[in-house]
Protein backbone atom coordinates (compact mmCIF):
# COMPACT_ATOMS: atom_id res chain seq x y z
CA UNK A 1 0.00 0.00 0.00
CA UNK A 2 1.14 3.43 -0.84
CA UNK A 3 2.26 5.65 1.81
CA UNK A 4 2.21 9.29 2.51
CA UNK A 5 5.94 10.81 3.08
CA UNK A 6 6.49 13.19 5.71
CA UNK A 7 7.93 15.18 2.91
CA UNK A 8 4.54 15.27 0.80
CA UNK A 9 2.71 15.68 3.76
CA UNK A 10 4.37 18.84 4.09
CA UNK A 11 4.18 20.37 0.98
CA UNK A 12 2.02 23.70 1.16
CA UNK A 13 -0.38 22.59 -1.71
CA UNK A 14 -2.06 19.55 0.11
CA UNK A 15 -5.54 19.74 0.08
CA UNK A 16 -6.90 20.19 3.23
CA UNK A 17 -10.36 19.75 4.33
CA UNK A 18 -12.37 19.84 7.51
CA UNK A 19 -16.12 18.49 6.47
CA UNK A 20 -17.96 15.43 6.49
CA UNK A 21 -15.28 11.97 5.76
CA UNK A 22 -16.29 11.54 2.25
CA UNK A 23 -18.46 14.79 1.12
CA UNK A 24 -21.75 14.00 -1.99
CA UNK A 25 -20.66 16.62 -5.08
CA UNK A 26 -22.74 15.13 -6.70
CA UNK A 27 -24.99 12.31 -7.97
CA UNK A 28 -26.20 10.93 -11.09
CA UNK A 29 -28.96 7.86 -11.55
CA UNK A 30 -27.81 5.26 -13.79
CA UNK A 31 -30.39 2.47 -13.88
CA UNK A 32 -33.85 2.24 -11.62
CA UNK A 33 -36.49 -0.25 -11.76
CA UNK A 34 -39.49 -0.55 -9.40
CA UNK A 35 -36.85 -2.77 -6.79
CA UNK A 36 -33.79 -0.40 -6.86
CA UNK A 37 -31.81 2.48 -7.87
CA UNK A 38 -28.42 2.46 -8.86
CA UNK A 39 -26.65 5.67 -9.16
CA UNK A 40 -22.83 7.20 -9.12
CA UNK A 41 -21.95 9.97 -6.74
CA UNK A 42 -18.78 12.34 -7.48
CA UNK A 43 -17.33 12.58 -3.86
CA UNK A 44 -14.79 14.56 -2.10
CA UNK A 45 -12.50 12.65 0.63
CA UNK A 46 -11.60 13.82 4.13
CA UNK A 47 -8.32 13.86 2.75
CA UNK A 48 -9.33 16.59 -0.41
CA UNK A 49 -8.76 13.31 -3.01
CA UNK A 50 -11.54 13.10 -5.02
CA UNK A 51 -13.65 10.02 -6.48
CA UNK A 52 -16.53 8.29 -7.13
CA UNK A 53 -18.65 5.58 -5.30
CA UNK A 54 -21.54 3.26 -6.90
CA UNK A 55 -24.65 2.85 -4.53
CA UNK A 56 -27.33 0.83 -4.75
CA UNK A 57 -30.57 2.20 -3.26
CA UNK A 58 -33.10 -0.45 -1.90
CA UNK A 59 -36.00 0.14 -0.01
CA UNK A 60 -36.77 -1.32 3.63
CA UNK A 61 -36.52 -5.12 3.93
CA UNK A 62 -37.39 -7.70 6.53
CA UNK A 63 -36.37 -11.14 7.57
CA UNK A 64 -38.46 -13.63 9.50
CA UNK A 65 -37.08 -15.84 11.98
CA UNK A 66 -40.18 -18.36 12.65
CA UNK A 67 -39.49 -20.73 15.42
CA UNK A 68 -42.28 -22.99 16.63
CA UNK A 69 -42.07 -25.88 18.83
CA UNK A 70 -38.26 -26.24 18.51
CA UNK A 71 -38.64 -26.23 14.58
CA UNK A 72 -37.65 -23.79 12.34
CA UNK A 73 -39.23 -22.49 9.49
CA UNK A 74 -37.02 -22.27 5.99
CA UNK A 75 -37.64 -21.26 2.36
CA UNK A 76 -35.88 -23.16 -0.68
CA UNK A 77 -36.01 -20.95 -3.87
CA UNK A 78 -33.68 -20.15 -6.75
CA UNK A 79 -31.55 -17.40 -6.53
CA UNK A 80 -30.62 -15.81 -10.18
CA UNK A 81 -27.32 -14.18 -9.39
CA UNK A 82 -25.71 -17.85 -8.14
CA UNK A 83 -27.55 -20.07 -10.65
CA UNK A 84 -27.90 -22.13 -7.59
CA UNK A 85 -31.76 -23.60 -5.20
CA UNK A 86 -30.91 -22.31 -1.49
CA UNK A 87 -32.31 -22.65 1.92
CA UNK A 88 -33.30 -18.88 3.82
CA UNK A 89 -35.21 -17.32 6.43
CA UNK A 90 -38.39 -16.26 4.55
CA UNK A 91 -37.32 -12.21 4.24
CA UNK A 92 -38.32 -9.20 1.46
CA UNK A 93 -39.21 -6.21 0.38
CA UNK A 94 -42.08 -3.61 -1.06
CA UNK A 95 -41.47 -1.16 -3.69
CA UNK A 96 -42.35 1.60 -1.34
CA UNK A 97 -40.04 3.96 1.04
CA UNK A 98 -42.32 4.24 3.88
CA UNK A 99 -43.64 0.83 5.21
CA UNK A 100 -44.15 -0.13 8.90
CA UNK A 101 -41.71 -2.62 9.65
CA UNK A 102 -44.30 -5.25 11.30
CA UNK A 103 -46.94 -5.20 9.18
CA UNK A 104 -43.62 -5.83 6.76
CA UNK A 105 -42.41 -8.30 8.11
CA UNK A 106 -46.06 -10.48 8.65
CA UNK A 107 -47.22 -9.80 5.03
CA UNK A 108 -43.72 -11.14 3.81
CA UNK A 109 -44.07 -14.28 6.33
CA UNK A 110 -48.06 -14.87 5.27
CA UNK A 111 -47.39 -14.34 1.52
CA UNK A 112 -44.32 -16.83 1.32
CA UNK A 113 -45.21 -19.47 4.20
CA UNK A 114 -48.68 -19.22 4.85
CA UNK A 115 -47.85 -18.11 7.93
CA UNK A 116 -49.30 -16.29 10.57
CA UNK A 117 -47.90 -15.49 14.28
CA UNK A 118 -49.64 -14.87 17.50
CA UNK A 119 -46.25 -12.31 18.28
CA UNK A 120 -43.54 -10.53 16.45
CA UNK A 121 -40.92 -9.66 18.01
CA UNK A 122 -38.66 -6.91 16.55
CA UNK A 123 -35.49 -8.12 17.15
CA UNK A 124 -33.22 -5.29 15.59
CA UNK A 125 -32.40 -3.75 12.40
CA UNK A 126 -29.35 -4.95 9.85
CA UNK A 127 -27.86 -3.01 7.11
CA UNK A 128 -27.54 -4.98 3.77
CA UNK A 129 -24.19 -5.16 2.30
CA UNK A 130 -23.74 -1.47 3.17
CA UNK A 131 -20.26 -1.30 1.38
CA UNK A 132 -22.95 -0.37 -1.96
CA UNK A 133 -25.99 -1.00 -0.78
CA UNK A 134 -28.25 1.18 0.93
CA UNK A 135 -30.89 -1.09 3.08
CA UNK A 136 -31.87 -1.21 6.46
CA UNK A 137 -33.40 -5.01 7.10
CA UNK A 138 -35.82 -5.06 10.13
CA UNK A 139 -35.05 -8.40 11.85
CA UNK A 140 -38.24 -10.22 13.40
CA UNK A 141 -38.97 -13.07 15.53
CA UNK A 142 -42.28 -15.05 14.81
CA UNK A 143 -43.69 -16.76 17.76
CA UNK A 144 -47.68 -18.68 17.91
CA UNK A 145 -47.44 -19.71 14.04
CA UNK A 146 -50.92 -21.10 12.23
CA UNK A 147 -51.19 -22.20 8.99
CA UNK A 148 -52.38 -20.94 6.20
CA UNK A 149 -52.67 -20.65 2.16
CA UNK A 150 -49.82 -18.26 1.03
CA UNK A 151 -50.19 -15.50 -1.78
CA UNK A 152 -46.76 -15.72 -3.31
CA UNK A 153 -45.93 -13.14 -6.35
CA UNK A 154 -45.47 -14.80 -9.65
CA UNK A 155 -41.51 -14.59 -9.08
CA UNK A 156 -42.05 -16.81 -5.99
CA UNK A 157 -44.05 -19.49 -7.53
CA UNK A 158 -40.94 -22.04 -7.11
CA UNK A 159 -40.79 -21.27 -3.48
CA UNK A 160 -40.77 -24.33 -1.43
CA UNK A 161 -41.41 -24.37 2.42
CA UNK A 162 -40.09 -26.85 5.12
CA UNK A 163 -39.52 -26.79 9.15
CA UNK A 164 -36.23 -28.35 10.57
CA UNK A 165 -35.63 -28.81 14.22
CA UNK A 166 -33.10 -26.03 15.52
CA UNK A 167 -30.12 -28.06 15.83
CA UNK A 168 -30.43 -28.91 12.36
CA UNK A 169 -30.59 -25.79 11.53
CA UNK A 170 -27.90 -24.95 13.26
CA UNK A 171 -25.62 -27.81 11.57
CA UNK A 172 -26.91 -26.32 8.31
CA UNK A 173 -25.31 -23.33 8.69
CA UNK A 174 -22.00 -24.67 10.02
CA UNK A 175 -22.02 -27.52 6.79
CA UNK A 176 -22.51 -25.13 4.26
CA UNK A 177 -25.90 -26.16 3.30
CA UNK A 178 -27.38 -22.55 4.66
CA UNK A 179 -24.94 -19.64 2.80
CA UNK A 180 -27.20 -16.73 3.39
CA UNK A 181 -25.85 -13.80 5.25
CA UNK A 182 -28.71 -12.47 6.14
CA UNK A 183 -30.28 -15.98 8.02
CA UNK A 184 -27.18 -16.56 9.68
CA UNK A 185 -27.10 -12.78 10.61
CA UNK A 186 -30.47 -12.93 11.95
CA UNK A 187 -29.98 -16.23 14.08
CA UNK A 188 -26.77 -14.68 15.79
CA UNK A 189 -29.25 -11.52 16.89
CA UNK A 190 -31.72 -13.94 18.18
CA UNK A 191 -29.21 -15.56 19.66
CA UNK A 192 -27.91 -12.71 21.61
CA UNK A 193 -31.28 -11.68 22.27
CA UNK A 194 -32.23 -14.87 23.63
CA UNK A 195 -29.44 -15.04 26.06
CA UNK A 196 -30.47 -11.75 27.52
CA UNK A 197 -34.38 -12.93 27.74
CA UNK A 198 -33.52 -15.42 29.42
CA UNK A 199 -31.18 -14.01 32.27
CA UNK A 200 -34.95 -12.42 33.26
CA UNK A 201 -38.50 -14.03 32.42
CA UNK A 202 -39.12 -15.56 29.07
CA UNK A 203 -41.51 -14.15 27.17
CA UNK A 204 -41.88 -16.05 24.43
CA UNK A 205 -42.41 -19.70 23.41
CA UNK A 206 -38.46 -20.72 23.18
CA UNK A 207 -37.07 -23.45 20.94
CA UNK A 208 -36.95 -26.36 22.53
CA UNK A 209 -32.65 -28.41 22.63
Amino acid sequence: MATCTDALCDREDTPTYSGPEILTLSSREVYRNKWLRLREDEILRSNGQNGIYGVVDKHPGAIILPIDSGRVWLIEQFRYTIGERVLELPQGCWESETVDPEELARCELSEETGLTAAKMTHLGTLWLAYGFVCQPLHVFLATGLTSGPNDRDDEEQDLRVQSVPVAEFEEMMLDGTIRDSCTLSAWGLFQVWKSKTERGTPSVDEPQR
